[in-house]
């Protein structure tokens, strides 16, 4: 069973949730029998370049949707799963997402990717605006 560094993870979590703080992204990975914070930050690309094709990773990143009249803030969970995991490993991130949950419990969307280009932030945003249903705007 693995065990999720808790202590570590939550003050990040709440700094990433926070607009008042410029942190908006955190990735967690696996370390031996445990998921611990690998990394912090507030650019989008250094969050992409985080998911390497050889390992298993969480990614959670804060992005700002709405349209001219209200924005807001929403949530996405990146579940990564490198092209190169071996298939035990794989098998492995199911359970242990569940466990991850726990501490990132607050999301619009939750993704499964293998491929970096599945992440780009266009793409995660279009998903966020998706899954939040209507989507008005004043036409400019």
């Amino acid at each position: 069973m693995v065990v999720v560094n808790k202590e570590d993870i939550h003050p990040v979590y709440e700094e990433v949730r926070d607009d008042n703080n410029d942190t908006n992204w955190l990735v967690l990975k696996y370390t031996d029998t445990e998921i611990t914070l690998d990394s912090q930050g507030t650019d989008y690309e250094e969050f992409k370049s985080k998911f390497q094709d050889d390992e298993r990773a969480f990614g959670y990143v804060r992005l700002i949707t709405g349209d001219e009249m209200s924005k807001r803030s929403k949530f996405a969970l990146i579940t990564w799963i490198g092209k190169n995991v071996k298939p035990l490993q794989k098998a492995r991130v199911s359970t242990d997402k569940a466990f991850v949950k726990d501490v990132l419990r607050v999301f619009a969307i939750e993704v499964s990717v293998d491929d970096v280009s599945d992440i780009t932030e266009n793409k995660v945003r279009e998903a966020v605006i998706k899954a939040g249903g209507a989507n008005y705007g004043t036409g400019n």
